[in-house]
């Protein structure tokens, strides 16, 4: 490798993942941000709510892509990316500082969502930027290898978010940190904005960007070039739905999705996951330079494809695996003394109410709210019209209320002694309350943790490069940009929330991992039969 592509890459790369690590900082501290932006709500609706924030900066990343890969094929890679970090970096600071739902109210989440909006539009135009710049400096034969080290950023990124949230949260203590010391994380990024921005003034311009604008061949119209005529568009379609759906579930399962599930579900101490994940990322991150320089060597559809297929037929049982090493009690307890819960369906609600516009107060919803709180495993059972919802745990057996037209008052004492009945019965039935540190299996966590990470190495490895040789040199930013973001700001952003969500409504602890099951197994048919190896095309085309 030459002295200058070693530049480009760990240019390139570290900026990108300080970037990352901007973003993400958000997800690993989603419960703490529902605390203190969302206290208006209920306990579940609250957090689902913060992970729709955090989606929020997903959902607008197609737009980014549009906006900052037009740049980037009007203008040049290198300074486009120079100005994402930039916003990404001061959207990233203003978090650290934004006053919270006890002293703003409502204005609050407003402005986090729009910073968030902020942070996702700078990251629609970063990755592309990042990936095409370092694939046109790449040699032919070493795409997959040299692009594969921009892949490893976002993980590299989620791992130093971790690390300083645990550094910050070991020297303050739980107490402060939960006060105040959340937003110290927020407010360094703005040590990595200056260094990032000081490593991209040094970057030349791609040699193949700079010579199509030399000989006036730059496109003038990159987005009606991509998406406006069918021969791009259906190689953009094929990207999506063949590549980059299937390698964004995979991506945010393994990692979002497996964390929330070990705080949220399975009660372990959040600073404990931190720890078990970071471990695997460090076990598992060398994995996506090799599945990037066996790309080169084997293809890039095969690895990502059976990457997809492996995690559909995976998840189940390692998630099973991991509530299993987690938290036995809670395993031993819901096999012993099942949960079920008779009501009728009609009188039932979806259990999320993000803007507190409803007040779940039927005898059904006072029970599933409680238990969704509680992350508590149940059964539905339907029971006549009219009669009141209840519920056995175990061999007791216990009578919901109606609270519809009950005063606040009378609503909260009835409610109150409701959860201490529930409460009551789950400890006799030894449903625990959180995680035993002291019963945890460290070992198998990190193990079925190091497994999943290492299937979104096999996706994630070769994407860049397999994304960039499949459009022409004149409206590649833009061209891979948008099925990019849109698979993994869609497909993959939304997973977090719409999979809680989903398991609040069903009681169902395991029913979310069936959206990344579906969307895996389709990936493999379209990636399988429709979308075509590129390793051997030519980039500079």
């Amino acid at each position: 490798m030459r002295r200058e592509d070693r530049k480009v890459l760990f240019a390139s790369s570290l900026g990108t993942m300080f970037e990352w690590y901007d973003f993400y900082l958000y997800g690993s501290m989603a419960a703490i941000i529902a605390e203190h932006f969302f206290s208006g709500v209920n306990q579940t609706a609250a957090f689902i709510f913060a992970l729709l924030a955090f989606a929020a900066g997903f959902a607008v990343r197609p737009l980014g892509a549009l906006v900052f890969g037009r740049i980037g094929d009007m203008v040049g890679r290198k300074y486009t990316f120079l100005v994402t970090i930039l916003l990404m970096g001061l959207s990233t600071f203003l978090v650290g500082v934004l006053p919270s739902y006890a002293s703003i109210g409502v204005a609050a989440p407003v402005l986090l969502i729009v910073l968030r909006l902020l942070q996702g539009l700078a990251m629609g135009g970063e990755y592309g930027g990042a990936a095409t710049y370092v694939a046109e400096h790449a040699p032919q034969k070493k795409r997959g290898f040299y692009t594969s080290w921009i892949q490893t950023t976002a993980s590299v990124g989620l791992l130093l978010s971790l690390l300083v949230i645990m550094a910050v949260r070991s020297l303050l203590g739980e107490a402060d940190f939960l006060a105040w010391g959340w937003r110290i994380p927020f407010l360094l990024s703005v040590v990595l904005l200056l260094i990032s921005i000081w490593i991209r003034m040094h970057l030349n311009e791609s040699p193949a960007f700079q010579r199509i604008k030399e000989s006036g061949t730059l496109s003038h119209a990159p987005i009606t070039e991509s998406f406006g005529r069918w021969k791009n568009l259906k190689i953009v379609l094929l990207a999506l739905f063949g590549l980059t759906a299937g390698q964004a579930v995979v991506w945010y399962t393994g990692q979002f999705y497996a964390l929330f599930f070990l705080t949220q579900a399975l009660g372990v101490n959040p600073n404990q996951a931190n720890i078990m994940l970071a471990l695997a990322l460090l076990l598992a991150a060398p994995l996506f330079v090799v599945f990037g320089w066996l790309s080169d060597k084997v293809g890039r559809k095969p690895i990502i494809l059976t990457g997809c297929l492996l995690a559909a037929l995976s998840y189940y049982p390692v998630f099973q695996g991991l509530a299993y090493f987690a938290n036995p009690a809670l395993v031993t307890a819901q096999k012993t003394s099942p949960v079920v819960v008779y009501a009728h369906p009609q009188d039932c609600s979806f259990q999320f109410n993000p803007v507190g516009t409803h007040a779940f107060t039927s005898s059904c919803d006072l029970i599933k709210a409680y238990l969704a709180s509680r992350s508590i495993h149940y059964r539905n059972q339907a029971s006549p019209a009219g009669s009141l919802a209840s519920v056995t745990i175990g061999d007791q057996h216990i009578v919901s209320f109606e609270g519809k037209d009950l005063s606040r008052s009378a609503l909260a004492r009835r409610s109150e002694q409701l959860h201490q009945d529930l409460t009551a019965a789950l400890h006799a039935q030894h449903y625990p309350d959180r995680a035993d540190p002291s019963r945890i299996n460290y070992v198998g966590i990190v193990a079925l943790l190091t497994f999943l990470i290492s299937l979104v190495t096999m996706v994630y490895g070769p994407i860049a490069a397999m994304l960039v040789e499949m459009f022409p040199i004149r409206i590649r930013y833009t061209s891979m940009s948008l099925p990019y973001h849109i698979g993994n700001g869609w497909f993959g952003g939304f997973l977090p929330p719409l999979s809680f969500a989903i398991i609040a409504a069903s009681g169902n602890i395991y029913v979310g991992l069936w959206y990344p099951i579906g969307v895996c197994l389709l990936t493999v048919v379209i990636g399988t039969f429709f979308v075509q190896e590129t390793r051997h095309n030519d980039i500079n085309a």
